[in-house]
């Protein structure tokens, strides 16, 4: 074999090596490349003010809550499912958390002081979550509703609970000691980011490292074949919905923590933004498929959008409308790419 030819062989090698790359990493550089286009539009459109210090806080106390929630619809899509009532969860827990730093769920008085009425209100939050979550996987896992339908009804169900709890108003005046976990910072870095940066991780090593977030996986992919695999699809199906109703009661909390006010239709936008962002992501929404670092570009994506509508002063329906027209671009060029290195 001449050098010629050695080289040919080598240039191909290296030709198959990229294509491989680009054929399990072209939606994220896709995503990658509009995230810095964004990035680098509204620079340009808002000189001085997009790319300041205070901007770049501000958008780190706000997104942490639509990302917790889109990692709770990574779950529920990973295997093959959806859960429609996450934002309903969130309040519901919120407005618990909330008449218990208040003292109207104990006659006027935070009950047993202010660390107490915390600790007691983040776990009756947690717990309430949990409830919720479970109620949603044992109606899709063992009666077998569709998960569209049982979180469609449960999302009815938690928000007509918050509104009876509440009577439509807003509860509010937390202790300032509560208000820091959606306001405060640690050593510089925003709380609620630190909330993020954790939920990322763990639901990293939950979906992808252990044996349930691989078992959710091969579910949405092929529910008949996991099933004749000796997978226990209800087992995987209840453990999901239970860790996507916990994920939506820390949303709660720094909700109601950041606004210093829980209602039980706060945050109602939230539940498209989060479908948004897990289809910007690269998540199959028939299941099986997704990661959480695709959900995480996806969300600063769409937080640098709005940060930047709202510099600009755009109103709430064009927003819509552009967050539609980018899931639509992102679609497209998504298309092109796999047909191109499919050829």
């Amino acid at each position: 074999m001449n050098v010629s030819e050695k080289g040919s062989i080598s240039s191909l090698e290296s030709r198959g090596g990229l294509l491989a790359i680009l054929r399990s990493h072209g939606s994220d550089l896709t995503l990658v490349a509009l995230t810095v286009a964004v990035l680098v539009t509204m620079s340009v459109l808002n000189p001085g003010k997009f790319l300041s210090v205070v901007n770049f806080q501000s958008m780190a106390f706000q997104f942490p809550e639509l990302a917790l929630l889109s990692f709770a619809m990574l779950l529920a899509m990973l295997s093959g499912g959806i859960d429609l009532s996450v934002v309903a969860i969130a309040n519901l827990c919120g407005i618990l958390a909330a008449m218990i730093l208040t003292g109207e769920l104990s006659g006027g008085e935070p009950l047993g002081g202010t660390a107490t009425s915390i600790v007691l209100a983040v776990v009756v939050a947690v717990a309430c979550g949990a409830c919720c979550g479970s109620l949603n996987g044992l109606l899709i896992s063992r009666l077998e509703v569709s998960p569209i339908l049982a979180t469609l009804g449960t999302m009815q169900l938690f928000a007509g609970a918050g509104l009876v709890l509440t009577r439509g108003r807003a509860v509010h005046g937390f202790p300032e000691s509560f208000l820091a976990l959606g306001n405060g910072s640690l050593w510089g870095v925003p709380i609620p980011f630190l909330f993020f940066a954790a939920a990322a991780v763990l639901v990293w090593l939950l979906s992808s490292r252990t044996a349930l977030g691989i078992q959710m996986r091969l579910l949405g992919t092929n529910p008949t074949a996991a099933l004749f695999s000796g997978i226990r699809v209800n087992r995987v199906l209840f453990r999901t919905y239970l860790i996507t109703g916990v994920l939506a009661a820390v949303t709660g909390l720094l909700m109601i923590a950041r606004t210093n006010s829980a209602k039980a239709d706060y945050g109602s936008s939230y539940l498209l933004q989060s479908i948004l962002v897990v289809v910007l992501g690269g998540v199959n929404p028939a299941g099986g498929f997704g990661h959480v670092r695709g959900v995480c570009v996806a969300v600063l994506a769409l937080q640098f959008l709005t940060s930047g509508f709202s510099m600009l002063h755009f109103s709430n329906f064009a927003k819509e409308f552009i967050w539609g027209a980018f899931l639509l671009l992102l679609m497209m060029m998504n298309q092109i790419s796999n047909r191109r290195l499919n050829r």
